[in-house]
This record gives structure tokens, sequence and C-alpha cells, in this order.
């Protein structure tokens, strides 16, 4: 069974990419094989991970110890399971910052209180010293956030950052996340189902279904004219506020393939509406549909007639 299946893509320094999909799509399985830490029995069979001129799949045990929380580091979507519940939040960033060495020990335990002042935390002075359980849930987020940035890392990784959190926290993780990016010039890969999430945070979007991408570009582009019918249908799925006219929802109907039973052609051709011969028995290749924008498709959008009467059916 293939989790990710030839995925080829690359993130720019201070770049926001947002990788969206399903459950079961592929989305942390990448992030997880970029870091080395797929679980067992997974493994990476074939194809190079490039950290500029370094190859994460050929490291040394050694090498990707430094790799990790040095140069890269990820953000999990539960908090409360990544933080150890028996130890001050304060020191849990200072150990981040220990266990790779970057800093001495005098310097870590310095850097404490200003980096979750950075993340926003209230009196960040007087809550160095609480537990896990005496933060609120968007509290610990940004706990999690200062342990990631504070080796300075190059790529920071958010795995559904938002998911356990109400609104107005969530959009201000994203107002923290996009700054951070910003100061310290960090490319940050965003993993979510949120598009909304997306459309206010990411410079570029990548769709992924059944381990494969099926569209990817500009996030301007991806929202104003998906080509692939799975993105089209994942925009139409969700209400928006800035439509003159209300249309109706449209749903993807069915499930995901069985990794295990992929079917042939297109892997999302037994839930496409806009399917044609071809998709059942030829895979289509990732080709370039309009300028920076890429897609696997037979059948685009653009050469669809009237596709929201067709997907009502």
């Amino acid at each position: 069974m293939t989790a990710v299946d030839g995925i080829d893509f690359d993130i720019d320094r201070g770049e926001i990419v947002g990788i969206v999909g399903e459950s079961g799509s592929g989305k942390t399985m990448t992030a997880l094989s970029i870091l080395r830490l797929i679980p067992e029995p997974g493994k990476i069979t074939s194809g190079r991970i490039l950290f500029g001129e370094k190859d994460v799949a050929q490291m040394t045990d050694e090498e990707i110890r430094e790799f990790r929380g040095n140069d890269v580091a990820m953000i999990f979507q539960d908090p409360m399971t990544s933080l150890n519940p028996v130890l001050r939040v304060g020191f849990q960033v200072e150990e981040a910052m220990a266990a790779h060495k970057r800093f001495s020990t005098q310097q870590s335990r310095d850097r404490v209180i200003p980096l979750l002042q950075r993340v926003r935390i209230p009196a960040a002075k007087d809550r160095v010293r609480d537990f896990p359980h005496q933060f609120s849930g968007g509290m610990r987020q940004r706990a999690m956030i200062a342990m990631g940035v504070s080796n300075q890392p190059s790529l920071l990784i958010a795995d559904e950052p938002t998911t356990a959190l109400d609104v107005t926290v969530q959009a201000s993780i994203i107002e923290l996340v996009r700054d951070l990016s910003r100061e310290l010039r960090a490319a940050v890969m965003l993993i979510t189902h949120n598009m909304a999430l997306v459309a206010s945070l990411c410079n570029r979007v990548i769709v992924m279904y059944a381990g494969r991408i099926v569209e990817e570009g500009p996030t301007r582009s991806i929202f104003k004219n998906p080509q692939h019918p799975y993105t089209w249908s994942l925009l139409r799925s969700m209400p928006r506020l800035d439509e003159t006219e209300k249309e109706r929802l449209i749903s993807i109907k069915g499930l995901p393939p069985d990794l295990g039973r992929m079917p042939p052609g297109c892997k999302f051709h037994p839930r496409c509406k806009f399917r044609i011969d071809r998709c059942m028995t030829e895979e289509p290749p990732l080709g370039e549909v309009d300028p920076g924008q890429m897609a696997r498709c037979w059948v685009l959008m653009k050469n669809v007639q009237d596709p929201e009467a067709v997907a009502q059916k």
C-alpha cells in the first residue's frame, strides 16, 4: 500500500504553502516523511527530500536528530498530547532549545520569556511556571509555536494548528504564524482541510487526493479558477460571505479510495460528476493548465459547460 505517491513540490524561504485535502489524502504523511518520522511499518521506498543540498532520506541518525528542531520544526494539531502534563511550560520550551544545543543553557533559559511574549501569551513572566492544564487551548497552541520557533528553523510545518480552537482564537493564531514567517524569513508548510484558513494565510496551495497532488498553484488562481473537479468541489462545498448570489452548496458523494485497492485510471473518477471514459482507464499526468498552475485531470473545469448544473444532477 502506498500512502504518498510521486509527490513533488518545493517551498521557498518566507513562503507559506497550504496542503489541503480530505482526511487520508496523505497530507500528514507527507510532513512526517520530511522529518523521517513515518510510523512503523511505513518507510520511504524511493525519491529524494532535499533541504538545500542535503538529502534528508540519506541522512544518518545523528544528522537527522540535528536536522529536526534546528532546521525544521513541526507543530502538531493537538498541543495537549504534545506537551508533557507534569512539566512546566517554560521548562519544556527551554528543553526544546537545550536538546539541540544551538544555545547555551543560560541563553536557553533567558530566551524562554521573550519567546512566550513573542507568541503573545499574556503575562508571560507569570505564566512561564504554569503547567499545560493551566493554559487554555489557544495558549497551549501558542506555547507549541514558541517551542517550534525557539531554534529559529528555516522550515516550520504546522499540522492542523487551529483544529480545536474557536474562530476568534484561530484568527489570532493565523496572524501569529504569518508574522513569525515574516520575522524569521521561515518557510511555512500548513497542513489543513480548512480552505478559509488557506485563503487568508497562504501564498500557494497544493491539493492532495489519494496520496497524489491533483492541483497546485498560487492561492488566488486556485480559488478564482480551480481546474480539477476535486478542487472545484471542495471550494463549492463551503459557504462564502462574498457571494452576491447564493448558490447551492455542492457535496462530494462517496469516500476516498482504499489505498490498498486503488481504482484504475484517475483516482477521483468514482466520485467525479465530470468524468469521461478515459478517466476510468488512464491516470492523467500533472500538467500545466495556466501559468504557474498545475492540475492532474483529463477534464478541466474551464472546458465544462455549466458545471453547477452537472454537479447538481
